[in-house]
């Protein structure tokens, strides 16, 4: 699944030379937290959101620094704030050069620079123009899509064991050398010793998401390493 695949099109933007107040009300009118800046030509030039209001002249929130601290910070950078917190065009208050991404770029992708660079939305453009933006909220939809799909056909009791199995041998984390794995009628059943109690819930989980499997019994005893108390699934202390 691609950009192209989640991206929300048509999309509200504005332009460099409107006003704050202009993209205050047009991000109020239809519940959005950011919007793209694009020129006369549709190109894309920047980017603005809620965190670029909240210091404002109008509500008295601007930095207000002691003398010794704006010293050290220097008139440039000072000069810089005063313009981001009276000015009336956006061209001032916006990001210049957003990070974006193409129609193409994979959904992890988009997730990791997310991630990366703490944004919450990236404008998708195609050779600079702005074809349309992926956010969150578009990904939560994919999620919701995605798990809202038929689940798939019951399989057999050495199949679900070979699945799961497989699955965790594909994990680093996952003590399969320690663990054994026992099927019946669709119930799991996990056996064996973990290193760490947090390797239990990670288990668990991959069993329930593994095909047909109806629940998961959790039998595994984790070996505290300080003390060597074998501690049972539901944290009581079966040997000292």
């Amino acid at each position: 699944m691609n950009a192209k695949h989640i991206m929300t099109w048509p999309v509200f933007s504005i332009g460099p030379d409107a006003t704050v107040l202009q993209a205050v009300q047009l991000m109020l009118r239809h519940k959005i937290s950011g919007l793209p800046v694009v020129n006369a030509d549709g190109k894309l030039v920047g980017i603005v959101t809620e965190g670029d209001f909240l210091r404002r002249a109008e509500t008295a929130t601007e930095r207000h620094r002691p003398r010794w601290l704006q010293f050290l910070v220097g008139p440039g950078r000072l000069a810089d704030e005063y313009v981001h917190t009276h000015t009336r065009k956006i061209a001032d208050v916006m990001t210049t050069e957003p990070i974006t991404v193409n129609e193409d770029t994979p959904i992890e992708e988009v997730v990791h620079l997310m991630e990366k660079h703490r944004i919450k939305r990236l404008p998708v453009v195609r050779k600079h123009q702005l074809v349309g933006i992926v956010s969150r909220a578009n990904l939560l939809h994919a999620l919701a899509s995605l798990a809202s799909r038929a689940p798939a056909p019951l399989a057999t009791d050495g199949v679900i064991r070979e699945r799961l199995l497989k699955e965790l041998e594909h994990e680093k984390w996952a003590p399969i050398a320690s663990l054994n794995v026992v099927v019946r009628d669709g119930v799991v059943e996990l056996w064996g010793t973990i290193s760490d109690e947090r390797e239990r819930q990670a288990i668990i989980v991959a069993a329930q998401n593994t095909p047909g499997v109806k629940d998961v019994q959790d039998h595994m005893v984790w070996v505290e390493p300080t003390t060597g108390m074998v501690i049972g699934a539901k944290g009581e202390v079966l040997a000292p």
